[in-house]
């Protein structure tokens, strides 16, 4: 599958915001967008711009939405479809899948910096779901669902920094974690506002209902 490979610190700049997609090293003086906070591009430094369409307006929430989580047009189009069928409200909803996400949930828990790290560690099968090896980052998790590293990945030294870092950053109230195991586990389904993301989702649904 096709891959976006370059610098991610583009995507804060276009959207003009810090979108964290480097976990806790955005936070750092070496942030490119901390130095050029500006839209990249040989026109990005120009302080006449146009006005702002309502389209372009859904179009970008729609695009932070995507780039916070890690996902390609096509995987977000089914996770929105998913969305769709279930009761509620459909932007409720999709934050709530896009949450529930098995690298998301590993980023949560503090065993990865960010979300391409959850996703670089579920992929390589260090990540246990009820006990069970899951090696596929989109996999969604349900209420009462155990999560934790796998006894061979304890040792893991990247899982081990992270983990260092868990109660600075803070568990959102949906999981458990005990620190002594490596494991986590789900309280209850995520919600829009346990997701605390810069994020208009209702406009991505107006979008995607032209």
């Amino acid at each position: 599958m096709a891959r976006y490979v370059g610098s991610i610190c583009r995507y804060c700049r276009r959207e003009s915001m810090k979108l964290f997609l480097k976990g806790t090293r955005c936070l750092t003086d070496k942030c490119a967008f901390e130095r050029r906070n500006y839209i990249p591009g040989q026109h990005g430094q120009k302080k006449t711009r146009r006005r702002v369409s309502e389209y372009s307006r859904q179009l970008r929430e729609k695009q932070k939405l995507k780039r916070i989580y890690g996902l390609l047009e096509r995987q977000f189009v089914f996770t929105f479809g998913k969305a769709e069928r279930l009761k509620g409200m459909t932007g409720d909803n999709l934050v709530s899948l896009l949450e529930r996400r098995l690298d998301n949930v590993t980023y949560r828990l503090g065993l990865a910096t960010s979300r391409k790290a959850g996703r670089q560690l579920v992929n390589h099968g260090h990540i246990m779901v009820n006990g069970k090896k899951v090696d596929i980052p989109s996999f969604f998790v349900q209420k009462d669902d155990v999560i934790e590293v796998r006894p061979r990945s304890r040792e893991n030294v990247a899982i081990k920094a992270s983990v260092e870092t868990v109660e600075s950053r803070g568990i959102p109230s949906w999981l458990e974690w005990d620190h002594t195991h490596l494991k986590g586990e789900v309280r209850g389904l995520p919600t829009k506002e346990d997701a605390a993301i810069p994020v208009d989702e209702q406009l991505v649904v107006v979008l995607y209902s032209r």
